[in-house]
C-alpha cells in the first residue's frame, strides 16, 4: 500500500545556565507528551494495530527439527520449505533446524502467522520469505520468544534478490506481545519491498546489513527495538518514486548502534515521539579517522557504492521531529536533511564528529531542550530560525551557521562548503541560547535579526572569527544578548535596530562575572564568561538612548553613555572602516597616519566612555 507521508512538523530545544537578565525571565514551553496513535492517520490500518488471534480456527504448523506436521491442503513440506499457499493465520510452533517459511499466495490474499517459541534457521537463505501475497501479518505469541536467523549465505531460489532473514515481496507487518530476535550473519534483518510497517513487539535485531528496511516506507508505532547492525539501523528507500521511501515513527524505544546511519530515509521522515539511543558509525571518537566525501553528501538513496554514511538520523527529504528523547553519538551529523528540519519539541543529548543540527534548506526550531556538547558545528542551514526552546552549543567551528550551499561533510575536512549567499539568514524570537564556539558564535551569511529570547554567546579566544559574523544587516528589536569574543572581527548590532545595544572593548578571563547596572544601581545583566575574552555586546530592553550605565568587567568599572541607541561601531573592530576604531585608529591603536598609538580608553564608542 503506497500511501502520501503526512505533513512534517518538528520541533527541539536545549538547556543552558550561567547569565541572566535580573529584570526578565524566560519562558520555556514544556515537551509535548506525545502524539495520540490513531489509525485515522493514514499511516496504519486496523489490521496493522491488532494482535489477537483465535488458537482454534488458526492452521496449526509444528516444527519439529528437521521435520513439519500441519494437517491443511494450504500448507505443503519440500526439502525443509514449509510453503502457504493460501489466505488464512496459521499459527507456528517449534524448531526447524534448517528451513524456511514461504508465503506464496495469490496477490490478493492476507495472511498472518503466529509465531509461538518458534527458532527457525537457514543456512543459506532466508527464514521467512514472502514471494507473493496482498499482505502478510507477523504476529508474537504473549510472554513467547521466537528467534530467526541465516548462516552466513543466500542461494537464489527464483528471480529475487533474497538478502534477508525476513524478506517480503509484499506488504509486511510485524506485531505482537511476544519477542522476535533476528540474527543474519549475512544480509539484512528485515526487508520489505512495498511497506513494512511495526506497531508492537519486542525485537532484537542483528544485522551485517541493515537491521530493518522498507523500499516504500518504513511504519513504527511502537514497540521496542534493539539493532546491531553493519549498515543502516531502519532504512526506507525507493530510487524509482522521490515520494517513496520515507520513515515514520509514532512512538516506541529504540536502542540503535549502526555501521552507518541510524535511521535513514530517503524521503521525507517524521518522528512523532519515542526515547533514542544511537550509535553510528562508531560515535564522535570516530569522526577524525573517518574518510568522509569531499563533495556535497550522497543523499539517502544513493548507490551502495558511494561513501558510508554515518548520520545518527538522516532525510534525503523533509525531517520533522514533534517530540521524545534523543541520546546521538555520530561520527558524521546528528541530525540531518537534505531538504528542511522542523525541532518542535523534545530532550535532545547530542555528541558528534560533524554538525549537531544540519539542513541543506531550512532549520527551524520552535521548543525543547538540545544540547550538543561536541560538533564541528552545532546548528547549520540555508536558513536558521530559532523562536523557543533551551539550547547549548559547543563547537569546534560556529555555533549557529546559515549559508548557501549543501554539506561537504566530514569534521576538519571539508573547511566550510558553504558560500555567501542573500538568502541565508538567522532569525531568533525566544528561548534560551548558549554557544560556546572556537569559530563564529552566530554566522550569517546575510542577515540576522533578534527580536525576543536570551542568547549568550561566549565566541572564540583567537582574532579572525566572532562572537557575532554578518555579511548583511543585523537588528535588534528585543530579547537579551551577551556576547564574549576577541576584537578583531567584533561586530555590533546595526543601526536599524529598535533596541540599544553596545559594542566594548574591553578584556577579562574564564571565569569573569561581567554585570551592567542602570544609573540607579539596578543590576539589568549579568553573565559569567566561560572564555577570555576582549570585547563584549550587551543588548537588553533597558538600554535607552541618553542614559548613563555602569559594565563591570574583568576587575574594571566603566561609565556609558548610550548618546546613540547603538554604542560602538557596527562594522566593529574587523568591519566598518576597513578594521578601524571609531575614533579612526587600528584595533592595535595606531592612528592613521601612523604616527603614535592612540592612549584614549579601549571602548568602542557610539557614544561617550567615562572612567568610573
Amino acid at each position: 500500500m503506497k500511501r502520501a507521508i503526512a505533513a512534517i512538523v518538528l520541533s527541539m530545544a536545549i538547556l543552558l545556565t550561567g547569565c541572566s537578565q535580573t529584570t526578565a525571565s524566560s519562558e520555556i514551553s514544556e515537551p509535548s507528551s506525545g502524539a495520540t496513535l490513531s489509525v485515522d492517520d493514514g499511516m496504519f490500518t486496523s489490521r496493522d494495530m491488532e494482535i489477537g488471534y483465535d488458537e482454534s480456527t488458526c492452521v496449526h504448523i509444528e516444527l519439529n527439527g528437521d521435520a513439519v506436521s500441519c494437517n491443511s491442503d494450504a500448507v505443503t513440506v519440500s526439502d525443509g520449505t514449509v510453503t502457504i499457499a493460501d489466505e488464512g493465520t496459521y499459527l507456528l510452533t517449534g524448531t526447524l533446524n534448517d528451513g524456511m517459511i514461504l508465503v506464496d499466495a495469490e496477490d490478493s490474499d492476507d495472511v498472518q502467522l503466529v509465531l509461538d517459541n518458534v527458532s527457525i534457521a537457514n543456512e543459506d537463505g532466508a527464514a521467512l520469505y514472502v514471494r507473493s501475497a496482498d499482505k502478510v501479518v507477523v504476529t508474537t505469541a504473549a510472554d513467547s520468544e521466537n528467534t530467526l536467523s541465516n548462516g552466513g549465505s543466500y542461494t537464489a531460489i527464483d528471480d529475487n534478490n533474497i538478502d534477508a532473514v525476513v524478506f517480503a515481496k509484499s506488504d509486511l507487518t510485524l506485531n505482537g506481545a511476544g519477542t522476535l530476535n533476528i540474527q543474519a550473519a549475512a544480509g539484512h534483518g528485515i526487508v520489505s519491498k512495498d511497506d513494512l510497517a511495526l506497531t508492537s513487539g519486542t525485537y532484537r535485531i542483528t544485522a551485517a546489513s541493515h537491521g530493518l528496511s522498507g523500499k516504500d516506507s518504513v511504519r513504527i508505532a511502537s514497540g521496542t527495538y534493539t539493532i546491531t547492525c553493519g549498515k543502516d539501523g531502519i532504512h526506507a528507500e525507493n530510487t524509482d518514486d522521490a515520494s517513496l521511501g520515507f520513515v515514520y515513527i509514532a512512538d516506541g524505544t529504540f536502542s540503535i548502534v549502526a555501521d552507518g546511519d541510524g535511521i535513514s530515509s530517503g524521503a521525507d521522515q517524521q518522528i512523532l515521539n519515542g526515547t533514542f539511543s544511537i550509535t553510528a558509525g562508531g560515535g564522535s571518537g570516530e569522526a577524525a579517522t573517518a574518510s568522509f566525501p569531499t563533495e556535497a553528501e550522497p543523499s539517502a538513496s544513493s548507490s551502495e557504492e558511494d561513501a558510508t554514511s554515518t548520520k545518527g538520523i538522516k532525510a534525503s527529504g523533509n525531517l520533522t521531529i514533534q517530540s521524545g528523547t534523543f541520546t546521538i553519538d555520530s561520527a558524521d551529523d546528528a541530525i540531518h536533511s537534505n531538504s528542511d528540519i522542523v525541532l518542535s519539541s523534545g530532550t535532545y543529548q547530542i555528541t558528534t564528529g560533524d554538525d549537531g543540527v544540519h539542513a541543506d534548506g531550512a532549520v527551524q526550531i520552535t521548543g525543547g531542550t538540545l544540547a550538543i556538547a561536541q560538533s564541528y558545528e552545532g546548528i547549520e542551514g540555508l536558513t536558521v530560525e530559532i523562536s523557543g526552546g533551551e539550547i547549548s552549543i559547543v563547537s569546534s567551528d560556529d555555533g549557529l551557521n546559515a549559508a548557501g550551499g549543501t554539506d561537504g561533510s566530514g569534521t576538519g575536512f571539508r573547511g566550510d562548503s558553504f558560500s555567501a549567499n542573500a538568502d541565508a539568514w538567522i532569525t531568533l524570537s525566544g528561548g534560551v541560547i548558549s554557544i560556546d564556539a572556537e569559530g563564529d558564535g552566530i554566522d550569517s551569511n546575510d542577515s540576522l535579526t533578534v527580536s525576543g529570547g536570551e542568547i549568550y554567546v561566549y565566541g572564540p579566544e583567537r582574532s579572525g572569527n566572532g562572537a557575532l559574523d554578518y555579511n548583511g544587516e543585523a537588528s535588534i528589536t528585543g530579547g537579551l544578548v551577551v556576547a564574549f569574543g576577541p576584537s578583531g572581527m567584533a561586530q555590533n548590532f546595526g543601526t536599524s535596530s529598535t533596541q540599544g545595544a553596545m559594542l566594548v572593548s574591553i578584556s577579562g578571563s574564564a571565569g569573569d562575572t561581567v554585570t551592567l547596572a542602570a544609573s540607579d544601581g539596578t543590576e539589568l545583566v549579568s553573565c559569567q564568561s566561560q572564555k577570555a575574552y576582549s570585547s563584549v555586546v550587551i543588548s537588553c530592553p533597558e538600554l535607552v538612548q541618553g542614559e548613563t550605565y555602569t559594565l563591570n568587567a574583568g576587575g574594571t568599572s566603566t561609565q556609558i553613555t548610550m548618546d546613540s541607541l547603538i554604542y560602538g561601531e557596527t562594522g566593529g573592530f574587523g568591519g566598518g572602516r576597513g578594521g578601524m576604531m571609531p575614533d579612526g585608529t587600528s584595533p592595535n591603536g595606531t592612528p592613521p597616519d601612523g604616527t603614535a598609538p592612540n592612549t584614549a580608553p579601549d571602548a568602542m564608542r557610539g557614544g561617550q566612555r567615562q572612567p568610573a
